[in-house]
This record gives structure tokens, C-alpha cells and sequence, in this order.
């Protein structure tokens, strides 16, 4: 990690603690307010609920997602066995931008900008400020409909930053969460290394 993107994450957290404590002085991060900051994949009535923390600037993160997710979505979203909950944990400001632009688009075309954005995430985090990593999420993000002046507009959102950081926050009260991605299987904590025969594993025992 560049000192540049370091000096980032170091002011960010600080931001993110801050607003904790006012959540908390306020008792405001219910996890039920924070619902409508989440992406949802399965039925309601599925059997085994995944909740996926993640950060998308996380290399572990788009890892999981690209080996893990797509398997459980072939193998169990279909036949209604598993609904996954994508929750968003951003570690920096670059992860915080990006989480803004997943709630600006269309329901419809945000799996696809999850699966993009990890799957490009070695190119679109390179950048030696802020500006730069948004430059070039601006270029990807017009391909899915946002053009340069709804971007600007998406990530000064103070509404959907709000329910972004109070997922984090309730997230955080709720699992304890100390790294990304956390994986959380009919509300207990998967533990153990987060491969696919491993939450495969997990996963049949419950079905």
C-alpha cells in the first residue's frame, strides 16, 4: 500500500469512528435502517442466508467473490437453497466511492457491477491520489449508464453514504467484524478458511 493510499485509509477510519460515536450517542444504527443499503441475491424463503461484509478495494474480497460467490450462485440461487446478502464494509474512501455508484444504478445492473468491479479491481484502484482511482471509476461506471455528471452527483450522496456507513456500523456492533470479507451463515460467523468446499460444506449441513 502506497503512503498516498495509506494517508486515505488512515482518514477515512478516523471519519468512520467519528460517525460511530455519534450513531451511538444518537442510537441510530438499527440494522433495520440500514436494509435498503444492501444487495440481495435468492429467495426470501431460502433455507441458508449468507451475509457477505465485504470491501471493494479488498484483493481478498474480489477473490471470494469471483471463486466462491459465482459457485454458490450456480450451484444453490436458482433451486432457492441460499440467498446471499452482499453488506458493504469499505476499509478507504476509494471502497466508500465505489459502494455510492453500486446504489446509483438500477437494482438490476448491480451484481453485474459488483462481479465488474472486483474482476477489474487491480486496474481501477491503481492511482497514486483519490482522484486518479475515480477518474478511472468514472470510465467503467459509463458503460453501465452513469455519465460523468451523475457520478459527481453519486458520490457526494450524503443519503446513500449514510446507509452504506450504518450497515458497516451495525454490521460491526452485531459480528464483532475485524477483516474482509466476514461471512456470516444464518446469523452465526463462518470461521476458518473461506474457500468453497468450505462454505459448501457448511452449507449442505443446513439444507
Amino acid at each position: 500500500m502506497t503512503r498516498s493510499n495509506l494517508k486515505l485509509r488512515l482518514i477515512f477510519l478516523i471519519k468512520i469512528f467519528l460517525i460511530y460515536i455519534f450513531i451511538f450517542i444518537k442510537s441510530y444504527a438499527e440494522e433495520s435502517k440500514a436494509l435498503d443499503s444492501f444487495v440481495v441475491m435468492g429467495s426470501d424463503n431460502a433455507a441458508v442466508k449468507i451475509k457477505v461484509f465485504s470491501s471493494l478495494t479488498c484483493p481478498h474480497c474480489a477473490n471470494f467473490h469471483i471463486n466462491v460467490i459465482s459457485k454458490i450462485r450456480e450451484k444453490y440461487i436458482e433451486s432457492g437453497k441460499v440467498q446471499l446478502i452482499f453488506i458493504d464494509f469499505p476499509l478507504d474512501q476509494a471502497a466508500f466511492n465505489a459502494s455510492k455508484l453500486l446504489y446509483c444504478l438500477d437494482k438490476k445492473k448491480q451484481i453485474a457491477f459488483l462481479d465488474n468491479i472486483y474482476e477489474k479491481q487491480s486496474e481501477w484502484t491503481k492511482g497514486s491520489n483519490l482522484d486518479e482511482i475515480n477518474n478511472n471509476l468514472k470510465e467503467m461506471t459509463k458503460k453501465l449508464g452513469i455519465d460523468s455528471n451523475q457520478f459527481d452527483k453519486c458520490i457526494t450522496n450524503e443519503e446513500i453514504g449514510d446507509k452504506i456507513l450504518n450497515g458497516r456500523i451495525a454490521g460491526n456492533k452485531k459480528y464483532s467484524i475485524d477483516s474482509t470479507p466476514t461471512i456470516i451463515i444464518n446469523e452465526k460467523k463462518f470461521n476458518g478458511p473461506t474457500s468453497f468446499e468450505n462454505i459448501n460444506k457448511k452449507i449442505e449441513k443446513l439444507i
